[in-house]
């Protein structure tokens, strides 16, 4: 439990989570746990258990820390995610969970998304029953049109992105005058050899791939670049 000005809180989790080549190699979990612990800081509360998941964000069964967390959470408790695709992104499946949640008393904070917090959904549908509107109608409503429009604008975001970067990559290349990816992995010793390879097929292609430890694909893309470039 967390005390919060006197009052006893339900506990509070965090929940981090990658699954793209760019997340597990540059930033993994960092930049979700710096504005997790910086939350908690300004907060003045503590995580009882901090998870981290390594899995695709589209279904909620094959996450096996999902599923740790999910078995432990209580009514009252706090679950928080740097932003709203760390907990999904898939909109049907993310609004299905999202009201089951929400239904059981659990919390759900998403510091970059605050309009998807349970507090803001639940202050919405407080002012809408005030206003004589039907509960359950404009809570479904409104979850499901804002998760779906941030999801669509998070996927955006990251198409973009994901974009500009290849982008960016393509004109580095260009300016070095070869097209992306060519050589950039390949060791001067492999080259050599490769070389030697070319013009004496006595050479094995196993015994490269046995003293580089690479594969037979990436052997004969490389055979085959320096074959372009001889």
């Amino acid at each position: 439990m967390t005390v919060i000005g006197g009052i006893v809180m339900g506990n509070y989790f965090s929940y981090m989570r990658i699954s793209t080549k760019e997340e597990r190699g540059k930033q993994k979990y960092t930049r979700q746990e710096n504005s997790l612990e910086r939350y908690a800081r300004n907060q003045g509360i503590d995580y009882v258990i901090q998870f981290r998941e390594d899995a695709s964000g589209k279904s909620f069964i094959n996450r096996s820390e999902w599923n740790r967390l999910e078995k432990i959470i209580q009514s009252g408790d706090t679950i928080v995610f740097k932003d709203i695709t760390r907990f999904t992104r898939e909109a049907e499946n993310g609004y299905a969970k999202y009201m089951e949640l929400m239904s059981k008393g659990i919390n759900l904070v998403f510091l970059d998304n605050p309009t998807l917090s349970t507090d803001y959904i639940k202050n919405l549908i407080v002012t809408a029953k005030n206003m004589n509107f039907l509960e359950k109608t404009i809570s479904e409503m409104l979850v499901k049109v804002l998760l779906a429009a941030e999801l669509t604008r998070a996927e955006q975001e990251r198409l973009t992105i994901s974009q500009r970067t290849r982008d960016g990559m393509a004109a580095s290349s260009n300016k070095a005058g070869r097209k992306l990816g060519q050589l950039d992995k390949m060791s001067d010793a492999l080259k050599a050899d490769i070389e030697v390879y070319l013009s004496d097929r006595s050479i094995k292609q196993v015994d490269l791939m046995n003293k580089y430890k690479i594969s037979r694909n990436t052997l004969k893309k490389y055979i085959s670049l320096l074959a372009d470039t001889n």
